[in-house]
């Protein structure tokens, strides 16, 4: 068969190294069975009812064969009556276990479906920090949303109906053996050519969903970035060279999408033709075998419905297994995070005191490409350190690893003389926190969002927090309290007030070192200011690391480090520096003035 080619491999699209991996064959097999085993009994269930339903189905053909035998042989009596009403209760009897296959379809494929949720979402959140930063936006974004929604229409249907399908074919085989025996060969004429149009197909299938389920996720992370960064696409004149990039990657995607469309247009006919050669081969060769006298006109009757029932089955298997096609790709994009090996670290390593160092370290995102280079630091327990410096110098970076965010490629970061990137991730979380300038506000109450923090907490302390923050005011304000609904769909929160909440959840964590990552940059000024006088008290005795672009954060701290080219250039109190007539007196004569 030849046709469409797929489309060349392009290396700039659509994944990169830095996107969450695709789950490999044997990992989508063991989830899989892995959810047949969780909802074991409500599958055998669903065989048992459709069972029945093909069972009572098969009623029809064995009588209307059992009437056209006794009118061919000219009995007086053909019992119309009894045969009618046999009819109607098999009617009847089918109707009611159709019923319940789909019922009990549905709400086994709606678990699953939930199951799916449920474990890609604690899996997601279980994932060393550093992977999910370096996932793409767009990566991740389309397979929460628009894989789940491919899935959704799998789970709901396509596995139901498959085992449906699969069970009714069988069961139709069966009765055409047991009924008309002579006939049952008669089917097979039809097997090469389904067996050679699928295995041509699903040869080529699933690296075709494989590429467009990818092209799709390039299409969407070239979009989300252009859309995040708006004002310095317009800023740096670079809309033209975003719009190129955007048409570039809906022509893959749109390219894959032809392709697989193409296979569909070749598999489907070769199906047709396949019923067609089976109901034709069913009633010449029946024909010919009731001529010998070998089968009786009703059996070949019996036969031929039951040949012309085998379609229904055979579409839903082709067709829903096609649908598993496009499925199992945006599966294995969803499970593809248990190839992630959990960051589980040494659980016997803990740290031993509160200073926290870092010696000769080395890192950077891409390889070669180092952001951080020879960075030492020594922060004492209770010191406040503020680090300052020029966009794109490497602060936050360096923030980040003294959180236990990233590992260094070379060197380390220690916490109490336990190296942070061995110990486990939740040991880490409870000694170093990391509160950056990106806010997040989970659909739910008020409360809701204060006590993912600290689930155990009472409202006096939530309350305690929130006023530490200065957001007890407009909090207790509110008609419903803690209450309040927030979020999508609730109470529309400000910015700034989306970030006293955060700030108010690290209060509530109580964890001894805290890395601020321009945690109030989205405040204006003054609120910021009066924030962080607010925050001090609160603060006072727990070791911070401050990255800010406001310079009266580091007026206030201890220590201050100047980052300049993934180098720490200067490191001292303020006065100190401004004494020094470097780097940072250059910087604060700028922003005083």
């Amino acid at each position: 068969m030849i046709g469409v080619a797929p489309p060349a491999y392009d290396p700039a699209a659509p994944t990169t190294a830095n996107t969450l991996p695709v789950g490999a064959p044997a990992t989508v097999r063991a989830y899989v069975a892995e959810l047949f085993r969780r909802h074991r009994r409500a599958f055998l269930v669903l065989i048992a009812v459709n069972t029945a339903s093909v069972l009572a189905s098969l009623a029809g053909p064995l009588l209307l064969g059992d009437l056209v035998e006794r009118v061919s042989e000219g009995a007086r009596e053909l019992h119309l009556p009894l045969t009618v009403s046999l009819f109607v209760l098999a009617l009847a009897v089918q109707a009611v276990f159709v019923r319940q296959v789909r019922l009990r379809g549905a709400m086994l494929g709606e678990r699953m479906l939930a199951d799916l949720r449920e474990d890609f979402l604690v899996r997601s959140v279980g994932l060393p920090p550093g992977v999910l930063e370096r996932a793409g936006t767009g990566d991740l974004l389309s397979r929460i949303t628009t894989d789940i929604d491919r899935l959704a229409n799998a789970m709901r249907e396509a596995v139901p109906q498959l085992a449906i399908g699969v069970v009714w074919a069988v069961l139709l085989l069966g009765g055409l053996v047991v009924t008309v025996p002579p006939l049952a060969p008669a089917v097979l004429v039809a097997v090469p050519l389904l067996v050679i149009g699928c295995r041509w197909y699903y040869k080529r299938a699933p690296h075709g969903y494989r590429s467009e389920a990818a092209g799709y996720a390039a299409v969407a992370a070239a979009l989300a970035e252009t859309v995040d960064a708006g004002r310095t696409v317009e800023a740096h004149r670079l809309g033209d060279r975003r719009i190129e990039l955007s048409d570039r990657r809906v022509r893959e995607w749109t390219a894959w999408e032809r392709y697989t469309l193409w296979l569909r247009s070749v598999l489907f006919p070769v199906i047709n033709l396949t019923h067609v050669t089976v109901l034709a081969s069913v009633l010449m060769i029946g024909g010919w075998f009731a001529l010998r006298g070998w089968i009786g006109v009703g059996q070949l009757t019996t036969g031929a419905l039951i040949a012309q029932m085998l379609v229904d089955p055979v579409n839903l298997i082709l067709r829903w297994y096609d649908e598993l096609q496009v499925a199992q790709v945006s599966l294995a994009r969803l499970v593809g995070v248990r190839d992630i090996e959990p960051d589980a670290g040494d659980e016997a390593l803990a740290p031993d005191g509160r200073d926290l160092h870092a010696d000769q370290v080395h890192f950077g995102y891409r390889e070669g490409v180092d952001v951080l280079r020879r960075v030492s630091l020594d922060v004492a327990p209770g010191t406040r350190l503020a680090l300052v410096g020029p966009s794109g110098a490497g602060k936050s970076t360096l923030g980040r690893l003294l959180a236990g965010i990233y590992a260094p490629r070379t060197g380390q970061v220690a916490l109490g003389g336990a190296e942070l990137s061995r110990m486990p991730a939740e040991r880490v979380r409870s000694h170093v926190a990391l509160v950056n300038q990106e806010h997040h506000v989970f659909v739910g109450s008020l409360r809701d969002n204060l006590l993912l923090a600290r689930t155990d907490a009472e409202d006096a302390e939530l309350w305690a927090a929130l006023g530490a923050v200065d957001a007890d005011g407009w909090a207790r304000a509110l008609d419903e309290g803690l209450d309040t609904e927030v979020g999508s769909g609730g109470l529309t929160l400000t910015p700034a007030q989306a970030q006293q909440i955060a700030l108010a959840r690290l209060v509530l964590a109580d964890p001894h070192t805290l890395v601020l990552d321009e945690a109030t940059s989205l405040l204006d000024p003054r609120a910021a200011r009066h924030l962080e006088r607010s925050l001090a008290r609160v603060l006072d005795g727990r070791t911070v690391v401050a990255i800010a672009h406001r310079l009266h954060t580091a007026h206030d701290a201890d220590v201050i480090a100047v980052v300049e080219n993934g180098r720490i250039s200067e490191l001292g109190s303020h006065d100190e520096l401004v004494a020094a007539q470097g780097a940072y007196a250059a910087l604060w004569r700028s922003w005083h003035g």
